[in-house]
């Protein structure tokens, strides 16, 4: 029987790309009944937005669905192909196409982060004049990617992988509904190694589906099972793909090996990166995080190491940046090791949650007037460079949560002298 020919088809993703929020997988915080998103388009007012998350949650196909539910004129860019002058050209057409009270133009631009910092200034205006309404999708933290004047005028929304759930309804519907796969006699028996290799990702979910059944002709059966599957996948992995298959595995693999103490895997894993032609500003990002939450305070110079490899291997480039960011790793692997600043910040961010906005006790509040004062604001504050050794013993915690400790040393030569100096401070808060 007479294979089809995949090669001249539209990829799998692109055939299954949801046309209503119906149809959208995960993010129902944004396309759900209640999500923000979804209200916006009822209202009518859509506004500029970078849309952050990893690859294969849905960035592109939300852009294209909010254009199409709000009956827009859509442009599509990406930063990786287009420079100052396609910006401008494009605005110019979406302004062209802007009619009395018609709502604005989308302009969606696809990996935002890879613009520079005269590319984004560009498209300042157009937003700010309302000429268009401003969609950019990015895998990087916008903090760090996207020039302050332009995030000011947008919001932005985190999309997350997609759950293993709605992968599983995604696949069963891929072999219901595509017009070429329903055309074969698809089972799906295990779904583990399927959602396992798909790591939260629709697009590589769709992509494992088209590996497996491509060489199917009409009417052939088929069960697929986590054995199937995995070896096909393994049969075609690639070394590493920076636009998504493996950028977030092999970044983990790499994080692991630092926290884990092995300078050999961690130079491995890194070499991976490069030779996959990472950005280098990612790679160090993932170091400055490993310095603070794995090293911390066992080693701080880890941080400043981090940060000073952050900055030269900018300034350098590749291909020497790649001996400083092997610097960097090595130094970290081989750090004493400790997450005792990430628990603190994690155990505090959860006390607030739980307990929401609890009120700063009196003494620490200032007193710039006469009727703060008149309330005790700032009264019975002690001044600790007033007393032996920098330091007396107050409450500085809401008073519901007095006696709490956060911050707890581990065992490490720095922390135990962190810990010698609490216990002599604080006594019974920390073991006396």
């Amino acid at each position: 029987m007479p294979k089809q020919n995949f090669i001249s088809m539209k990829p799998l993703a692109e055939r299954m790309r949801p046309t209503n929020f119906d149809a959208f997988a995960g993010q129902q915080h944004l396309v759900g009944p209640s999500g923000v998103l979804r209200r916006a388009v009822a209202a009518g007012h859509l506004p500029s937005m970078i849309l952050w998350g990893p690859p294969g949650v849905g960035k592109t196909t939300l852009a294209k669905l909010l254009a199409g539910q709000l009956g827009r004129p859509f442009y599509i860019l990406s930063a990786v192909h287009s420079g100052v002058k396609d910006v401008r050209e494009t605005i110019e057409k979406a302004r062209g196409q802007r009619f009395f009270s018609a709502g604005n133009p989308l302009l969606f631009i696809d990996e935002i982060h890879r613009f520079n910092k005269s590319q984004q200034d560009s498209l300042l205006g157009a937003v700010e004049e309302g000429a268009i309404t401003l969609i950019g999708a990015t895998t990087e933290n916008p903090s760090f990617e996207v020039v302050p004047a332009l995030l000011s005028r947008c919001q932005v929304y985190v999309l997350y992988p997609i759950e293993a759930a709605d992968l599983k309804r995604l696949a069963d519907r891929a072999i219901v509904e595509d017009e070429y796969l329903r055309e074969k006699r698809i089972t799906i028996a295990e779904y583990e190694a399927l959602i396992r290799f798909a790591s939260g990702d629709a697009r590589k979910l769709y992509n494992i589906l088209e590996l497996a059944t491509q060489e199917m002709g009409k009417g052939e059966e088929l069960t697929l099972t986590n054995a199937w599957i995995t070896e096909r996948v393994q049969q075609n992995i690639a070394l590493y793909d920076k636009g998504g298959e493996q950028h977030y595995d092999v970044a983990s693999a790499f994080i692991k090996s630092i926290r884990g103490s092995d300078p050999n895997a961690a130079v491995y894993w890194l070499a991976r990166m490069i030779e996959g032609g990472e950005d280098v500003k990612f790679i160090a990002r993932r170091l400055m995080i490993a310095a603070a939450e794995d090293v911390g305070l066992a080693n701080p110079n880890a941080l400043l190491m981090a940060t000073t490899a952050f900055q030269a291997a900018q300034a350098v480039g590749l291909p020497e940046a790649r001996i400083i960011l092997s610097q960097a790793a090595i130094y970290l692997a081989t750090s004493p090791k400790s997450n005792s600043a990430y628990l603190a910040i994690n155990e505090a961010q959860a006390i607030v949650r739980d307990t929401g906005g609890l009120p700063v006790p009196l003494h620490l509040r200032n007193a710039p007037t006469r009727l703060m004062k008149d309330l005790h604001y700032g009264e019975k504050y002690q001044y600790a460079h007033d007393f032996p050794g920098n330091f007396i013993a107050q409450e500085f915690l809401p008073e519901a949560l007095s006696g709490r400790t956060l911050f707890l040393p581990q065992q490490n030569p720095a922390e135990e002298k962190i810990r010698r100096q609490l216990q002599a401070q604080w006594q019974e808060k920390y073991g006396y």
